[in-house]
């Protein structure tokens, strides 16, 4: 083994009083409970270098659920003084004698549970299960788990999401008890919740921006049928309408981009220099496409992230660490994935599981400094907006009684059902999307919804764009009225960016190359560069004469009339950067 001393970092107040916990329990196996962005892999860490610095073990494994996440806990292994082995494969066979330990995922563990057996057993281990509901992902996968590690000398459980299992299925290593009308549910030996983070500033406050909008789109007997967001009268038609806004040809995506970018810019222009954005898409087609509408929009070319890409874990890096302001990903954002500068969600994917939201958010809500926020924008349907309501609840795996048939465990959705699932299935299939335009409807904070309506002070000026991106100063109430007197010019802006898809989402590419197909943007790619220059001065000069950006801001409007920078023209633009040369 090697001869490093393991260290550890500073703790937070949760993971000391969880360190503390796990010494006063005297069963073999510990469950944290820790929201996302909460700190679970240092508390992990932490441990393993307490356990073996008093030689309470001889070997840490660590089994995390996707092969990036494996490098991800090498590395953050390495800075506690810990050398994991990110690349261990089944056919190696013994552990180096140099290592600490190796860091596996649950499918490797799945194809030779005997082999990881005989490692975690030839030496007394420490096994931590990175988020443990992926061991109940089926029966196979559980059943190699609690194979593998049966005879481990000390296991720990660590999960920030909620758990869904088929029903009666249990969870290898996770204690259950009785929930009181037949039923079982998982005990945590410690829990850290959401609102438990938000109070100690480790996690930034979230809110969730909704757009509602009206879709069209016809249907299997060639009939055009028309159905807001938020008024679905049956879950048929809420799915329809849901399909339909997230089409790419459609105004509902560019609206909701335009939208996500205006607030990166004022969290960029307010203290957040790097924010950065990501934008969720159900499948390779719909990110690409969404990738080319980034670019119509914003004027900069995004990261393009894709599963089975495999430079996915190398570009969540680079991405990570600076350059484009937003990423487009598919099924990159589950547990594990570190993106401290990302600050803004859009929700362009018709995933509604509490188990992929929950992750979702998660990426967007780690906090670096107690002023800084986060922003999810998403489609005003009962589903998600239920998911956003629910974000501070905390969630214990529920098996149900055994008796009856298999039930959902799924949040319940009110709409009634039109017609049988499979019939409803069929239809969609013949669904074909028209058109879609998007609405602010309201932000969803702590629970509650609230509208931009008329006469809400939008900020001690009444009303400055700006003042929306210094985070922690404006109310719930104040954040609606903002976004919803900039929707119409949003709506403007989204319009005029757009131009035919082409074959932009069948091109293969490292990053989305949005200029085949897209409309003449000449003077937007223009406009697009100016402001990022304004931007950039307004920093230095804030820099050089200590104040603050929006003050900065409030005053190059005031010396060079016109709208905020983010819909401003190229003469406006020309005329506020000449402005600022001149003060610097």
């Amino acid at each position: 083994m090697s001869e490093r001393r393991p260290t550890g970092p500073r703790l937070r107040l949760w993971q000391r009083e969880a360190l503390a916990k796990y010494e006063t329990e005297a069963h073999k196996d510990f469950l944290l409970t820790a929201t996302p962005g909460a700190g679970k892999t240092t508390f992990a860490l932490s441990l393993a270098v307490g356990l073996l610095g008093r030689r309470a073990i001889d070997r840490v494994i660590v089994v995390a659920p996707t092969d990036h996440l494996r490098s991800q806990w090498a590395e953050a292994a390495e800075r506690f003084g810990v050398a994991l082995a990110p690349n261990l494969g089944n056919s190696v066979g013994p552990v180096p004698a140099d290592l600490h330990g190796y860091v596996t995922t649950y499918a490797q563990v799945a194809g030779k549970p005997s082999l990881h057996a005989a490692r975690a057993t030839t030496r007394r281990s420490l096994v931590i299960l990175d988020e443990i509901h992926h061991a109940g992902d089926g029966l196979s996968w559980g059943e190699a788990v609690e194979h593998a590690f049966a005879g481990a000398a000390r296991r720990v459980c660590l999960t920030g999401t909620p758990f869904r299992t088929r029903v009666g299925e249990r969870i290898p290593f996770v204690r259950y008890e009785p929930d009181g009308s037949g039923g079982l549910v998982s005990t945590a030996d410690f829990s850290y919740g959401y609102a438990d983070a938000l109070r100690d500033h480790v996690v930034r406050p979230v809110v969730f921006a909704a757009y509602t909008g009206v879709s069209r789109w016809r249907n299997s007997a060639g009939e055009v049928v028309a159905a807001s967001l938020t008024e679905a009268g049956t879950k048929s038609t809420e799915q329809a309408a849901w399909r339909t806004a997230l089409d790419p040809s459609g105004d509902w995506v560019p609206h909701v981009i335009a939208a996500m970018d205006e607030r990166l810019t004022q969290l960029r222009q307010s203290g957040m220099p790097d924010a950065a954005g990501l934008v969720l898409a159900s499948d390779q087609d719909d990110a690409r496409a969404y990738a080319a509408i980034v670019q119509r929009v914003t004027g900069e070319k995004p990261y393009l992230i894709l599963s089975d890409d495999p430079k996915a874990s190398s570009k969540i890096a680079k991405f990570s660490a600076g350059g484009p302001r937003i990423a487009v990903c598919v099924r990159m954002v589950s547990e594990g994935v570190d993106v401290p500068r990302a600050a803004c969600l859009a929700w362009l994917t018709s995933y509604r599981t509490p188990l992929f939201f929950a992750q979702a958010v998660g990426r967007v809500v780690r906090s670096r400094s107690r002023h800084e926020s986060a922003t999810v924008f998403l489609p005003a349907v009962r589903p998600l907006l239920a998911l956003a309501a629910e974000l501070e609840n905390e969630r214990n795996h529920v098996l149900p009684p055994p008796a009856g048939p298999a039930e959902s465990l799924e949040l319940v959705d009110e709409l009634p059902d039109e017609q049988p699932e499979q019939a409803e299935s069929a239809l969609l299939q013949e669904w074909q999307a028209l058109e879609a335009e998007a609405q602010f409807a309201h932000v969803l904070h702590g629970g509650r919804a609230v509208t931009g309506g008329a006469g809400t002070d939008a900020g001690p000026d009444g009303g400055e764009d700006d003042f929306l991106g210094l985070p922690g100063l404006l109310s719930a109430e104040q954040t609606a009225a903002l976004l919803s007197r900039r929707d119409s010019e949003l709506r403007k802006r989204a319009t005029r960016s757009r131009g035919p898809e082409a074959e932009q989402r069948d091109q293969p590419g490292e990053e989305a190359d949005a200029t085949a197909g897209a409309a003449p943007v000449g003077n937007w790619r223009a406009a697009a560069d100016l402001r990022r220059e304004v931007n950039r001065l307004v920093s230095v000069l804030a820099a050089r004469t200590n104040t603050p950006h929006a003050a900065l801001h409030a005053q190059l409007r005031t010396a060079v009339p016109g709208p905020a920078s983010a819909s401003a023209s190229l003469e406006v633009l020309e005329s506020r950067r000449a402005y600022l040369m001149a003060r610097l």
